[in-house]
């Protein structure tokens, strides 16, 4: 009996599942501040950047934070300032979050020299459709002259059907 419990257990690990859930801190703003003053300033505009453009959808105010060359290493956007408009703007605007009510949900925010990297939750379904499960997403961006000049994240095309 003993051999057939461990048997069955061996078979069944690879399918438990777990993870410790990925959660967001309770006031993301405070993770966009530095007591060093560039530091701070670059973490500044990539609040605004996630908050009033990703979140908010203002895009309107993208060249407050976004320069004009913009170098975009996700596959599925264009580089430059006005193809990222365009591919955002279309979704209607909406208000800019207060802390606390963010949708987006930020783990951390990290700076140094001119980069600034945030990680947030990122829901996705299980393998299977047996519900859902969080890990954790990276955006990077290069801050030059108070505007992101440079942009990262894990993005990759879809699979062909």
């Amino acid at each position: 009996m003993r051999q057939i419990f461990t048997a069955a257990l061996a078979l069944a690990l690879p399918f438990a599942f777990a993870q410790a859930p990925v959660t967001g801190a309770k006031n993301p703003e405070r993770l966009f501040t530095s007591k060093d003053a560039k530091l701070n300033a670059n973490k500044q505009v990539v609040l605004h950047i996630v908050r009033d453009l990703l979140e908010a959808n203002h895009w309107k105010d993208a060249p407050l934070y976004i320069s004009e060359r913009y170098i975009q290493h996700n596959p599925l956007v264009a580089s430059g300032r006005a193809p990222v408009m365009a591919f955002f703007g279309s979704r209607p605007e909406g208000p800019i979050p207060k802390d606390g009510e963010w949708k987006t949900k930020v783990v951390s925010v990290l700076a140094e020299d001119d980069l600034v990297i945030v990680a947030t939750v990122r829901e996705l379904s299980r393998p299977g459709g047996e519900g859902t499960y969080t890990t954790t997403w990276f955006d990077m961006w290069r801050i030059v002259d108070g505007k992101a000049d440079e942009h990262w994240d894990g993005a990759t095309l879809p699979e062909k059907p």
